[in-house]
């Protein structure tokens, strides 16, 4: 990876605001197909998305987002193994390789090797999509605005990443999950979204339900991943890739609007 240049509950956390989800909407769901896969309700609400300064993760600036669904973990390898048994699609690039637990001995640990339009081919098989850059952190911090979901420092019981000594990915859910009932969506894996990458995008993004810019080469990744240091955990860290780029250290999850006619993805 490289760097780009310079729950069904009103509930009211320091920096976010959440509003009651629609009265017919599950807090948590277990979907049964394609493949068994437990979801969490993030409710609507706003939050300051990013940081104060000039970088890339910044302005700091106030976001709104409709309620929606999120994987409450990463995909797995038994996941994608089953996509692509059903579809023919290749197997992901370092399959086979235990270094980085991507054999069929590892089902329980999550999938990388796979592209943005990988990721993007099995959310639309499962009946989904990827999140949103603005949803991921939304989600990320479930009420937070620290740098982290548990606060402003950093430990290696708090999440997988290069100074917890596992030296490749662990299996879902190894580390407590986040006030809203999310595993991993700081370490393990950096997760692809559907976001195409512009790093001024903050300043002039709109402030309900942003998409991303419709132009760009690079989709974001966030969340950091087992590979990467300290600052890559940063719930409000991002960076970008090509959307053919596979990498050791990359993965996803899925999200589901709550309203079927929600945005689509290209």
């Amino acid at each position: 990876m490289f760097r780009l240049p310079a729950f069904s509950l009103i509930l009211c956390l320091a920096g976010s605001s959440f509003s009651a989800p629609p009265a017919d909407a599950d807090p948590v769901i277990a979907l049964a197909g394609p493949l068994p896969c437990e979801e969490i309700l993030i409710p609507a609400g706003a939050f300051l998305m990013g940081q104060p300064g000039s970088e890339g993760d910044c302005p700091a600036h106030e976001v709104s987002l409709d309620a929606f669904y999120l994987d409450k973990y990463e995909v797995t390898n038994g996941q994608y193994l089953e996509f692509c048994r059903q579809t023919d699609r290749a197997l992901p690039e370092f399959w086979g390789q235990d270094r980085y637990r991507a054999t069929e001995d590892n089902l329980d640990h999550p999938v990388i090797g796979v592209s943005w339009r990988d990721a993007q081919a099995y959310a639309a098989w499962a009946g989904k999509r990827l999140p949103t850059e603005a949803e991921f952190e939304y989600a990320a911090r479930a009420g937070s605005t620290g740098s982290f979901a548990w606060g402003d420092e950093l430990f290696p019981a708090n999440c997988n990443y290069a100074k917890s000594g596992y030296g490749a990915p662990v299996a879902v859910g190894s580390y407590p999950p986040n006030a809203f009932g999310l595993h991993d969506m700081a370490g393990n894996v950096a997760e692809w979204v559907g976001d195409r990458y512009d790093y001024d995008y903050y300043r002039h993004a709109p402030a309900l339900n942003p998409q991303g810019p419709d132009r760009g080469r690079f989709r974001v990744i966030r969340g950091g991943g087992w590979h990467t240091g300290p600052g890559c955990m940063r719930i409000y860290w991002r960076n970008a890739l090509p959307n053919n780029w596979v990498d050791f250290s990359v993965g996803f999850r899925c999200a589901r609007s709550v309203d079927p006619a929600a945005s689509s993805q290209d």
